[in-house]
């Protein structure tokens, strides 16, 4: 870029609001993509801060016209590189849209602007009596917008879904720069093509997301959570799919590697109480009535013992059963030095049991150090390459590509919430058929026809 781009983008947002210099983008370049594996980031990029739509749309408007590739950024909480530029690049930070626009409580419905935390929300939620949002993908610093563009989940998907399940609409920049406004406050909704769900989840590829359209929920009161260890790992799963097929719906259902739990709960100055057995199953429940919750508890119970489960501990009280999701959040904190990728593959709910196994075994044929988190009710599993000796492993490639192979035998996807990013490129062809990736790219000229807009992002 040069100094009339520079001049042209500044006095479109503003001094205060335009940052060049290597020194100062530092806080702007990465996500949460593990160090040895993220994607380089340019650092002759520049950032610009805008304050609303219509400015947004004149930095859309100007960079297609110069050409300039432009990044979108949110809370940078993303597993994929999605937002790290990779090439000079106008990386537009979208935390001035912060209002929370409406909160309306007879339609059950809150306008966000995209740069609103999911923190942010929940705490708005908290004035208001008996309304909740439901979808938890793990860091509340992610930002609405971020969390509609990748699809967010989470542990919590198990019974309410991901995030294309609750919004209703949005207001969109396209990369030419015009403003789009799709969908509304409406149950049902037929009218053409539905640009909105094709937005959703497509990684700031096709469109700038500023506002969005989210559907609220009645709050349910009673939680519990239920720490359930089993020795085998098959009696788990087992465990749950029957949960799972008897009509009860939990909130949420973790699976750990049992040295996870421990190590974590050793980090945060815990015990780790279920210490016998291979496999320990974190339960959350949450219901509209006390007597709900002891009817699903009790069930549960039952379903457990049948599949051999050992002593069951039960959390009911709010700093029990937030201190058992510290110690699930801590695994990262714990294991992060040795990771050099991580995995994010999704199969049938039915299949997880023999998933895991033959990941597992592969693993040990190269000797390869990793660990396993699941959210095993909804057939998403979190697996580990580590470093050996501090270094990326010899065998990396060729024990990735293993693995999908397991994936894709059991009819599943290599990516169940985290996306494709700039890290899964290559790994998208191994599943995807030429015809669809050949759709992909016809969508994506259609809306971005000089591919300025995240370039190198889910498609090369």
């Amino acid at each position: 870029m040069n100094k009339q781009n520079y001049d042209v983008l500044q006095k479109i947002v503003g001094d205060d609001y335009f940052i060049a210099g290597k020194e100062n983008l530092v806080p702007y370049l990465y996500d949460q993509v593990e160090y040895t594996f993220r994607p380089e980031a340019d650092e002759t990029s520049i950032v610009v801060k805008p304050g609303n739509v219509e400015e947004l749309s004149q930095i859309m408007k100007y960079a297609n016209e110069e050409n300039l590739p432009v990044v979108v950024r949110g809370g940078a909480t993303g597993l994929c590189g999605g937002c790290t530029p990779i090439e000079e690049s106008i990386i537009i930070s979208m935390e001035r849209f912060n209002r929370i626009v409406e909160i309306d409580t007879q339609n059950m419905v809150a306008e966000l602007e995209a740069g609103v935390t999911l923190m942010q929300l929940l705490e708005e939620l908290d004035n208001y009596n008996g309304i909740s949002f439901p979808v938890h993908p793990g860091d509340e610093g992610a930002q609405m917008g971020g969390m509609a563009a990748t699809n967010a989940g989470g542990a919590r998907a198990v019974r309410h879904g991901v995030m294309r399940k609750h919004i209703l609409g949005m207001e969109v920049v396209l990369p030419t720069g015009e403003i789009l406004k799709l969908g509304g406050k409406l149950t049902k909704n037929n009218a053409g093509y539905n640009l909105t769900q094709l937005i959703i989840g497509s990684e700031g590829t096709l469109a700038i997301v500023t506002k969005i359209l989210l559907k609220l929920y009645p709050e349910e009161n009673y939680t519990a959570s239920l720490v359930v260890p089993f020795p085998k790992f098959e009696n788990a799963t087992n465990a749950v799919i029957e949960i799972i097929n008897s009509g009860i719906s939990p909130l949420a259902v973790e699976y750990m590697d049992k040295f996870l739990w421990k190590e974590s709960a050793k980090s945060l100055g815990m015990h780790w109480q279920a210490e016998e057995g291979e496999a320990d199953l974190l339960i959350m429940l949450s219901e509209k009535t006390e007597e709900a919750l002891i009817k699903s508890c009790k069930e549960i119970y039952q379903i457990c013992k049948k599949h051999n489960s050992l002593e069951i501990l039960y959390a009911e009280k709010k700093q029990e059963q937030l201190e058992l999701l510290q110690v699930r959040g801590e695994q990262y904190n714990f294991k992060k030095k040795w990771i050099y990728d991580s995995f994010d593959m999704a199969v049938p709910v039915s299949h997880i049991a023999d998933f895991i196994k033959e990941i597992k075994l592969v693993s040990k044929e190269y000797d390869a150090p990793s660990s396993f988190l699941a959210h095993i009710a909804d057939g998403n599993v979190h697996n580990d390459m580590w470093l050996v000796n501090g270094k990326p492993p010899v065998y990396a490639q060729e024990l990735k590509n293993k693995m999908y192979e397991i994936c894709f035998k059991y009819n599943g996807t290599i990516t169940g919430e985290h996306g494709i990013g700039k890290i899964r490129i290559k790994d998208l062809l191994l599943m995807k058929s030429k015809k669809e990736i050949e759709l992909y790219r016809g969508i994506k000229k259609v809306f971005d026809p000089n591919n300025i807009l995240n370039p190198g992002t889910v498609l090369e």
